[in-house]
């Protein structure tokens, strides 16, 4: 091969490689993807946490970019570092609503992790209307805390219909489900879900459920009307709460907090459960092998001690 093709044949190589440069550069434009540098990654990673606990690690840089970008450009911004400052300039609190709403992950359906349905059903709820009995009290207190679209705070009170039956209206019963974003909020309040959803659900609760469209299906009043839904923030220093609750379930939250914000929010539960009252965590949570604030009673439910 003489030296002028041999030069040809590097000026091709050339022109394929930057051809194919200039094609994943138009297809990172055409996938929409933004850039955030380090600063500004750090400046959205520490508003998260500071406002709502919430830890993002270097790992979430491509979740942030891919669940923010579309807010951004939709506001008219070029950089997150514009985005940024609208976050702190808004005191009216709505731009970091979308925020969070954006950040969550809120996936889950009927009966999941279903051992502590069944705990629920057949021992816990047994034992607090027993104790209630012998107080002479008819009140019920449960807290889905971090409900995120409704299926387990529905799920607790189809089981309170099924073991109360007809007497159910003689308790003071329902449910408080809460979590922090509006988007979870506002669709645990309509109550319909799609056949992945329920496919879970035991035979007896499938009763409480009739088709609202194609792979559609809808809560029945009778659950909806006792289950009270609003937003709340698990970072606020304090509880609201009059009375401790006998019942607590805040499941698949606290994986999203560092071990710092975990502690301290296990103390608040703590303070605002009766002495005994049931306190459950995710399969993938852990309260720690050195806290002596609960008692372990089966795979990530504990009592108060």
């Amino acid at each position: 091969m003489n030296q002028h093709n041999i030069t040809d044949t590097k000026t091709n190589s050339k022109k394929i490689r930057s051809k194919i440069m200039v094609k994943q550069e138009n297809s990172t434009i055409l996938n929409g993807l933004m850039k955030i540098s380090e600063s500004e990654f750090n400046s959205i990673r520490e508003i998260v946490y500071d406002r709502f606990g919430i830890s993002l690690s270097d790992a979430k840089k491509s979740l942030v970019v891919g669940r923010l970008q579309k807010i951004i450009r939709s506001l008219g911004h070029s950089t997150f570092k514009q985005y940024y400052d609208q976050l702190i300039a808004d005191k009216t609190g709505q731009s970091l609503n979308t925020l969070v709403n954006r950040i969550t992950t809120n996936h889950t359906f009927f009966n999941r992790e279903n051992a502590h349905f069944d705990f629920f059903r057949n021992k816990a709820l047994p034992e607090l209307a027993e104790l209630l009995k012998t107080q002479k009290s008819r009140e019920i207190r449960i807290w889905s805390a971090g409900c995120s679209s409704g299926e387990e705070p529905y799920m607790l009170e189809i089981i309170m219909q099924e073991y109360f039956g007809n007497e159910y209206g003689m308790w003071n019963a329902g449910i408080l489900a809460t979590d922090i974003s509006e988007n979870v909020l506002d669709k645990a309040k309509a109550g319909i879900y799609s056949d992945e959803n329920i496919e879970h659900l035991p035979p007896f609760a499938k009763k409480y459920f009739t088709r609202a469209g194609i792979d559609q299906w809808k809560v029945s009043d009778k659950i909806k009307k006792n289950v009270t839904f609003r937003r709340f923030n698990l970072m606020n220093e304090t509880f609201p709460f009059k009375n401790p609750f006998h019942i607590i379930f805040c499941r698949n939250v606290m994986i999203y907090f560092n071990q710092k914000t975990r502690d301290t929010l296990i103390s608040k539960f703590h303070k605002d459960l009766i002495p005994g009252g049931c306190f459950f965590i995710g399969h993938s949570e852990s309260l720690g092998r050195t806290q002596s604030l609960y008692e372990y009673i089966m795979p990530a439910a504990y009592r108060k001690r």
